[in-house]
C-alpha cells in the first residue's frame, strides 16, 4: 500500500514538474516515446542535429565505419581541452618555451600527464583520420555524388597532418628546431612557390622566434578553425549525401537495412 501511495506521489511531483515553465524552457519535448517526439528531440537539439532523423541501422553498426570518424572527433576534442590547459603554462617566446616545457615536466601538477595525453591524442588522430581515408576509399563511398566530400576528407586530412606538424615546433628542443628546419628547407625546393613558403612559414631565412609565434599562431588558432569548419562541411555533405555510404548489401547473417528514428542512444 505505501508502495504504491510512493508511486502516485512520484507521478503527481512529475507531472507537476512537466508543467513548471523553467522546466518546458529547458525540455521543450515530452519522453522519447513515438517517432515524433525522437524526431522532436533531435531537430531541437543542436549536438544531434549533426544526425539525420532518421538512420539505417546497417549505417551504425560497428563494421560499417569502425567508428574511426568519431574516435578521430573524440581525439580532437581531447587535443582541445589539453591544449587550452597547457597554454596556461607556455609562452611562444625563445627564452621561455623551452624553460616551459621543463616546468610542465617537472614542476606543474600533472603537468607530464597532460603534455603525454596531448601528443598521444595527435598521434592517435593522424592515425586515425589516415585509416578512416583508407576505409573509405576501400569501400567506394568516393564515388559520386560522394567525391566532393571526398575532396574534403583529404583537405581534412592534410589539415590534420599541419596541425601535428605545427606544434613540432613549439617544444623549442633540438629535436624540434632541426625537424621543422628539415621540413621547410623540403617546402624550399618546391619550384616557384617553395621560397616565398619558406619565407611565409619561417618570417625569415632561418628558423628563429618569428617562426615560433608564427607556428603558435598557426597550432592554436588558424588551423584548428578551418578543421572545425571544414568537418561542419563533410557532416553536412554526408546528410545531403544520403547518410553513411552503405554499399550493396551484405550477404547472409548482415544486419538488416531497416531504417530507425534517430534518438539519443542511436546517435551516441
Amino acid at each position: 500500500m505505501s508502495l504504491a501511495r510512493h508511486e502516485t506521489r512520484t507521478a503527481k511531483l512529475l507531472a507537476r514538474l512537466g508543467r513548471n515553465r523553467v522546466y518546458r524552457s529547458i525540455v521543450r519535448h515530452g519522453p522519447l516515446d513515438t517517432n515524433r517526439n525522437r524526431s522532436l528531440a533531435v531537430f531541437g537539439n543542436f549536438f544531434l542535429h549533426i544526425h539525420p532523423v532518421k538512420v539505417r541501422l546497417r549505417a551504425i553498426a560497428f563494421t560499417r565505419t569502425l567508428y574511426l570518424g568519431g574516435l578521430s572527433a573524440a581525439s580532437y576534442l581531447i587535443l582541445v581541452v589539453t591544449g587550452v590547459f597547457l597554454m596556461f603554462y607556455y609562452h611562444p617566446s625563445v627564452p621561455r618555451a623551452y624553460e616551459d616545457m621543463k616546468d610542465l615536466q617537472y614542476a606543474v601538477y600533472m603537468g607530464p600527464f597532460l603534455r603525454n595525453l596531448h601528443r598521444w591524442a595527435a598521434h592517435a588522430m593522424v592515425a586515425l583520420v589516415f585509416l578512416h581515408m583508407i576505409r573509405v576509399f576501400f569501400a567506394g563511398a568516393y564515388r559520386p555524388p560522394r567525391e566532393f566530400n571526398w575532396v574534403i576528407g583529404v583537405v581534412l586530412l592534410v589539415l590534420t597532418v599541419l596541425l601535428s606538424y605545427t606544434g613540432y615546433l613549439l617544444p623549442w628542443d633540438q629535436l624540434a628546431f632541426w625537424g621543422v628546419t628539415v621540413g621547410t628547407n623540403m617546402a624550399d625546393a618546391m619550384p616557384l612557390l617553395g621560397p616565398p613558403t619558406k619565407f611565409v612559414l619561417l618570417g625569415g631565412r632561418a628558423v628563429s622566434e618569428n617562426a615560433l609565434l608564427r607556428f603558435y599562431v598557426l597550432h592554436c588558432v588558424v588551423l584548428p578553425l578551418f578543421l572545425v569548419l571544414g568537418a561542419c562541411v563533410h557532416l553536412w555533405r554526408i546528410r545531403k549525401d544520403g547518410g553513411i555510404y552503405l554499399g550493396s548489401p551484405g550477404g547472409r547473417g548482415s544486419t538488416p537495412n531497416v531504417q530507425l528514428p534517430t534518438s539519443t542512444e542511436a546517435a551516441s
